[in-house]
């Protein structure tokens, strides 16, 4: 990077990247899980899908809040020569790091449906659930503080996520206008140009 910045990702659309396909692959899975009656028939599988729906959801909605919270509160305003990522650059990263292990999750919620139908498949979709309600959590605090939260690219895992993990030493902040995401890591609509 020219004159020392950095290349840096919203962290907001790092955790909302894994949650359409989780959630997806959740959906398939389910709904081709609940198939097979299972060993302990469909109504049993899927009341415990259910369970275990609510429970991923609120487990990754809620993991490591205190640690954003303080990242958050102590994130250095990024400089005039960072580089702002976009959004599919992050999410494709995202996705390309982690198809394996959504590949291998999708198998095993489909294998599992042999034991509890569709209960895997709700699992996954809760997982994904809990990372959009973690984005949409972020996003509303961006929104408080009319900042975007960034984290520097070279800080995150090899699979391109953990913004809030060990290696992450602060994030950076910017105007609500930068990048093009809005708060929360969705695809900001572009105005037209008058």
């Amino acid at each position: 990077m020219a004159r020392g910045g950095q290349g840096l990702a919203r962290v907001a659309v790092v955790v909302r990247a894994g949650a359409a396909p989780l959630w997806w692959a959740g959906v398939a899975a389910a709904g081709v899980g609940v198939l097979p009656p299972g060993l302990t028939g469909r109504r049993i599988g899927v009341s415990a899908g259910a369970a275990l729906f609510l429970v991923a959801l609120a487990v990754v909605a809620l993991v490591r809040r205190k640690r954003y919270t303080a990242l958050a509160r102590g994130a250095a305003r990024a400089g005039k020569y960072d580089v702002l990522q976009d959004r599919a650059v992050t999410v494709r990263n995202w996705r390309r790091g982690h198809r394996w292990w959504l590949l291998l999750a999708f198998a095993v919620a489909l294998g599992g449906s042999f034991v509890l139908p569709a209960a895997g498949g709700m699992l996954l979709a809760g997982a994904g659930t809990g990372l959009r309600l973690k984005a949409a959590w972020l996003g509303r605090r961006e929104r408080a503080g009319q900042t975007l939260l960034w984290v520097r690219v070279d800080w995150l895992d090899r699979r391109g996520g953990g913004p809030a993990g060990r290696a992450v030493k602060g994030l950076r902040a910017t105007g609500v206008a930068a990048g093009d995401a809005t708060p929360g890591g969705s695809r900001r609509r572009t105005a037209a140009l008058v």
